[in-house]
This record gives structure tokens, C-alpha cells and sequence, in this order.
């Protein structure tokens, strides 16, 4: 099923396939109809199954267009995931007049405030700043129509939920209330009886197996040596387009500007970049235009760019489930795809953490011909004994690995 099925806006549809969203995930067909509807829900989902895209396009649909005063609170553990929210509703939202306002510490209040007296429709927030705001009377509450609470267990781990039941407390009692979280222990579920009304309940278990398509590995190499890596890699790599991650927007755009340096064409694709250069990016990719793409993982989940030809992580993943959405983005439409993951000593721990996520041993690689540098991760046995008081590991036998030119 398209996202034109699911009950969406016209200009919510439009918004979703501008940022290149094809195929609804399976969160998002069971949750959104619900959405749309009205329903609340409690949502069982792991991170990297698009839930964001679950809730906020509905949503916006439900929102139609600007009002000028707050009609829906989504509440975020962290800075982090509040810009990421914050980014997608106004990606989603670009064929709409909605004006979205995003909520955290760390920074002045001057902006914030300024945001929320002009008047905004849909506000992404972190609780700490948001009872600040709320307590001198700037952010007002009074009408909103939607809630989401989002990384609900997070939030019960940074002890957050004291904040949270006086911010929704602010609320009015009759709203649709979402509640997402990757598990719901007994005191999330105290919560929700608290604060839902007769919800709906959906559970999506994590993807947890890389697609047959995908033949993946890892490069073991020294920590200075790892841009030589990727170059090498690419130098010896027949690929059509490569997308390459990187665990930090700074980190990407610094690849990406040694990229260019060495006279790779290259698109740059995470939460700082503005909606206009995302989109340009994107289409960019698409075309053919640039080669190589280097992103975060906000291009790991739920974006469908056809023809990635390979796909290289710069930096392992922290989070296994990010592994398998990341090299998901080549291997599709039943085609065969290839995903390298570029691997340092202190790195180590998140691999046997992906391996033992996704069940089974990936290989340990080495290029024919590079000039390593010697790393401990050339032998496994003296890993071992480097991290045994953290994380232990097997060993793995490399074998040497070339690729034709690039085209």
C-alpha cells in the first residue's frame, strides 16, 4: 500500500514523497489510519522502524493548516531527538502553512520565546524547558488537540515522567494522546492508563536480519587511517552510488569536504542542513548528479533512494538495530547491493553488539595493498585481552579483498 492510502492529506502525501518516502513502513500502516481517525494509541515500536513519520503525518493531516496557537505537543527525551522530530514535521509539513517550534536547554530562551509568542502550531520539546516556559506564562497548553509522548521508556530512565505529568496536566483532558516507546514496563503502563482514553495497541518488534541482497562486512583498521580506508575502498569499487554514514553531523560534513577535496562529487544529507539543500541533495542522488552521499542516520529510515549501489559505514553504529537500517539502503528491489563497515579498536564493542543483535558473525576484511598501520584488531586474541574488562570477543580470520575501479 502507497502513503495515498492511508487516509493522509493531499499535501502531507506530497511532503512525505518530496523527502523521498515511497512505501509505508509497517508502523506506519498500522498506526497512521488509526491516527487519522483520532484514536489514542500506545505503540510498541524500536527506534529505526519509522515511527516519527508514524505519528507525524497523521497528525498534520488531523492539523490541516495554521491556527496560530499551539494544537499539538510531541515530548522528546533529548535535544537530539527534539530536532530530529522537529526537522521531519517541517519536511513533512512543506506544502502546508504550520508553524512548528522546537524546545530545548542548552540554549538561550530568547528565540523560543519569540517563536511561542508569534504564535506556533505544533511544538517538539524536551520537559525540563518546557516547564520553564510554562511556568512564566510564555508556552500555553490550553488548546491542544494532539500529544505525543515519544522514547516513553527513555524518558522513565532519565527520570523525566515527574516532569512530564505536570506538562500533561496543562493540557486539556479531552485530546488524542500517542504514546510510543520500545518497551512498555509497569510503570509506562501506569502512565497510559492515566492519560489515555480506551487506546488502541500496536507492537513492531525490531528488524533484526540485514536483507539477503546485502553482502556485508567489516575493514578492521587503525583510528587514523580511516578516511585512507575509504578512499581506497572507493578507488577500487565499481559502484553506480555509494551512501556513506557517519554517527555526527560534524563528522559528515567533514567527510564530505575531504571528499571533495579528492574530486568525488558529493551530497550532504542530516538535520542542520537546511530543507532546501536536503531536497537538493536528494534529488541530486537521485539523478546522478553526485556520486556519494554521507549522511546520519536520517537517511537510514524510511527514505527509499533506488540504485544505492553500496553503502559504507564510516562510523559502526552504536545502536544494532541502526546497523541493519543503515546497509538496508542498498540490496533493494531484489537487486544485490554491498556494505562495508570501516571498524577501529575502540569500536569494537559495538560490532559484537550488531553481531549479536543480527545472529550471526560478520567478516573481518583486509584490502590488498594498503599500507596498514598495525592495530590490535589484526589479532583478535589481543583484543581480547585489551578489552577484557569490558566487552570480550572472538576471533575472526580476514582474508584479503580487492574491487574493480570505479566507473
Amino acid at each position: 500500500m502507497s502513503f495515498q492510502g492511508l487516509g493522509l492529506s493531499k499535501a502531507v502525501v506530497h511532503g512525505a514523497q518530496r523527502m523521498g518516502y515511497i512505501e509505508p513502513s509497517p508502523i506506519q500502516l498500522e498506526a497512521i489510519p488509526l491516527i487519522v481517525t483520532g484514536k489514542d494509541l500506545v505503540a510498541s515500536a524500536q527506534t529505526g522502524t519509522g515511527k516519527t513519520a508514524a505519528f507525524a503525518l497523521p497528525v498534520l493531516t488531523r492539523l490541516y493548516t495554521a491556527q496560530g496557537f499551539t494544537r499539538c505537543l510531541i515530548l522528546e527525551p533529548t535535544r537530539e531527538l527534539a530536532m530530529q522530530v522537529e526537522t521531519a514535521f517541517r519536511d513533512y509539513s512543506c506544502f502546508m502553512e504550520m508553524q512548528v517550534t522546537l524546545i530545548h536547554g542548552g540554549v538561550g530562551y530568547g528565540k523560543q520565546r519569540e517563536s511561542l509568542q508569534k504564535g506556533s502550531d505544533v511544538i517538539v520539546a524536551t520537559p525540563g524547558r518546557l516547564l520553564d516556559l510554562l511556568e512564566d506564562h510564555t508556552a500555553d497548553l490550553s488548546r491542544v488537540e494532539v500529544l505525543i509522548l515519544d522514547e516513553v521508556d527513555r524518558m522513565l530512565d532519565m527520570g523525566f515522567l515527574p516532569s512530564v505529568r505536570k506538562i500533561i496536566e496543562k493540557c486539556p483532558k479531552e485530546r488524542q494522546t500517542l504514546l510510543f516507546s520500545a518497551t512498555i514496563p509497569e510503570e509506562i503502563e501506569r502512565l497510559s492508563s492515566w492519560c489515555l482514553r480506551d487506546p488502541e495497541k500496536i507492537e513492531i518488534g525490531a528488524l533484526r536480519s540485514p536483507a539477503e541482497t546485502v553482502n556485508h562486512a567489516f575493514y578492521p583498521v587503525a583510528a587514523d587511517q580511516k578516511f585512507d580506508l575509504l578512499i581506497a575502498l572507493l578507488d577500487r569499487t565499481h559502484f553506480d552510488s555509494v551512501l556513506i554514514f557517519s554517527r555526527t553531523k560534524e563528522g559528515a560534513d567533514r567527510i564530505a569536504h575531504k571528499l571533495k577535496d579528492e574530486k568525488h562529487s558529493v551530497a550532504i544529507w542530516h538535520s542542520n542542513r537546511t530543507q532546501s539543500e536536503r531536497v537538493e541533495a536528494l534529488e541530486g542522488f537521485k539523478k546522478g548528479k553526485y556520486e556519494v552521499m554521507v549522511a546520519t542516520d536520517i537517511a537510514a529510515r524510511g527514505i527509499d533512494i533506488a540504485g544505492v549501489s553500496h553503502v559504507i559505514n564510516y562510523d559502526v553504529p552504536q545502536h544494532p538495530e541502526d546497523y541493519v537500517h543503515r546497509i538496508g539502503r542498498t540490496g533493494r528491489a531484489q537487486k544485490v547491493g554491498d556494505a562495508f563497515t570501516i571498524m577501529t579498536a575502540e569500536e569494537l564493542p559495538h560490532v559484537k553488539d550488531i553481531e549479536r543483535f543480527i545472529g550471526q558473525t560478520v567478516p573481518r576484511l583486509k584490502l590488498d595493498n594498503f599500507p596498514y598501520v598495525y592495530t590490535a584488531l589484526f589479532n583478535e586474541e589481543d583484543v581480547e585481552a585489551a578489552l577484557r574488562g569490558a566487552r570480550g570477543v572472538r576471533t575472526h580470520k580476514g582474508y584479503s579483498f580487492g574491487r574493480r575501479k570505479r566507473r
